[in-house]
């Protein structure tokens, strides 16, 4: 290869890069950025900033408002349904959760573990747990939220060593684990009986139940939760009630995707 072409490509390469870069902020700021502060957070000068923003602005990924500053544009929100609708664990958990929401008047949550946290593919409020955003996208931690101790629990001790040295046991709250040998038990006790709690952990004033969802070899592909305000799951009295219904829905949807699976063998 010639060495204009070297580079050519690697000139292209290091645009690609950068525009990602560019994308990734404003999905983990959650919020409208302007070129001065998305070129210091992506450690880039203004004038290159502001052509990649114009870039992305003509691509539809991102839209400007009149006040000057820029924002995700509808152009991502169609890759992310594609994305959701590609995912069979999507299409088959997504009545199942919405089922749940409008049942019990809270939220239902499903996600799977990616780079050792947990990532959301699913979420329905219900009238007893309004928010004003969508779960669906967003990343926590594995120790701090019972669909992490689910999705974390059939981990290896290497596993779970190399995952709490990425992302440290953090204190969210008081009641949040950071104690390795405490975190350890928990695990061994979602192992156990099947199911994982959160009281106040990564949020106060908050509650959470969840189960894994297994695939045809048993392996744990995502978890499902109910989770809301205190007192409305209200755990003290009400957690075999959660238990069970998450137990419930969590199978079907493994059923679901097995089956779904040998349809299209």
């Amino acid at each position: 290869m010639e060495p204009s072409h070297i580079a050519e490509r690697t000139t292209t390469n290091q645009s690609v890069e950068r525009a990602l870069a560019v994308l990734k902020v404003f999905g983990a700021e959650g919020q409208p950025l302007r070129v001065n502060e998305v070129a210091k957070l992506c450690d880039l000068g203004t004038s290159t900033t502001s052509r990649l923003l114009a870039t992305l602005v003509d691509a539809g990924m991102l839209e400007r408002s009149e006040g000057g500053a820029y924002q995700l544009g509808s152009a991502v929100i169609t890759l992310a349904g594609a994305a959701l609708n590609q995912s069979p664990l999507c299409r088959e958990a997504r009545p199942v959760a919405y089922e749940i929401s409008c049942e019990m008047g809270l939220g239902a949550n499903v996600a799977e573990r990616r780079d050792n946290q947990v990532f959301y593919l699913l979420h329905f409020d219900g009238k007893l747990a309004p928010r004003s955003h969508t779960l669906i996208g967003r990343r926590n931690p594995l120790h701090a939220t019972a669909l992490g101790k689910c999705l974390a629990s059939e981990m290896s001790s290497t596993e779970r060593s190399e995952a709490f040295t990425a992302y440290p046991l953090y204190p969210y709250t008081p009641n949040t684990i950071v104690d390795r040998d405490a975190l350890d038990r928990e695990l061994d006790l979602v192992q156990h009986r099947g199911y994982a709690t959160e009281n106040e952990e990564l949020a106060l004033s908050r509650c959470c139940v969840a189960a894994p969802i297994r695939g045809r070899d048993g392996t744990i592909l995502a978890a499902i939760s109910i989770s809301g305000p205190i007192s409305a799951v209200n755990l003290d009295e009400r957690e075999p009630e959660f238990a069970r219904k998450v137990l419930e829905s969590a199978d079907r949807i493994g059923t679901a995707i097995g089956a779904s699976h040998r349809r299209l063998l």
